[in-house]
């Protein structure tokens, strides 16, 4: 993990087109204001998770049962 320090005001850019900027500090909690394009999603930790649980619960969903009671069984 890379760790930079950085005040109100001053940004970050990642591979030359996500720019993250600091727009406040204030105790604990810190603004981050973050520009990317339309095509890269942007979501806070714990929504991304909630829709990484929703696409893997869709996938399985999807996946064809296991075998019937009704197929001979292997000797």
């Amino acid at each position: 993990m890379l760790v930079l320090s950085r005040r109100p005001g001053e940004q970050i850019v990642i591979g030359g087109n996500i720019r993250l900027t600091v727009l406040e500090i204030r105790g604990a909690r810190v603004r981050l204001g973050i520009e990317a394009p339309p095509e890269v999603s942007v979501n806070r930790d714990e929504i991304q998770a909630a829709l990484d649980r929703e696409q893997r619960t869709e996938i399985r969903s999807r996946e064809p049962a296991g075998p019937t009671s009704s197929q001979p069984k292997a000797a």
